[in-house]
């Protein structure tokens, strides 16, 4: 992996879907998304906005 593609990392959410939240790699459009609830997805946030997923 290329310095370029390591720091140039992009997700795509969309929440226009009716009962569920779609996550994909801008980079990679043909794969198919990772899709949550709205309810994970806040959780993901809140977790994110935390420091839940931090690296000891």
């Amino acid at each position: 992996m290329s310095t370029d593609q390591a720091t140039s990392g992009c997700v795509e959410v969309a929440t226009n879907i009716a009962g569920v939240v779609a996550v994909r790699d801008s980079k990679n459009p043909e794969r198919a998304p990772l899709v949550f609830t709205p309810h994970e997805w806040a959780c993901f946030l809140d977790g994110a906005k935390n420091g839940e997923f931090e690296l000891p």
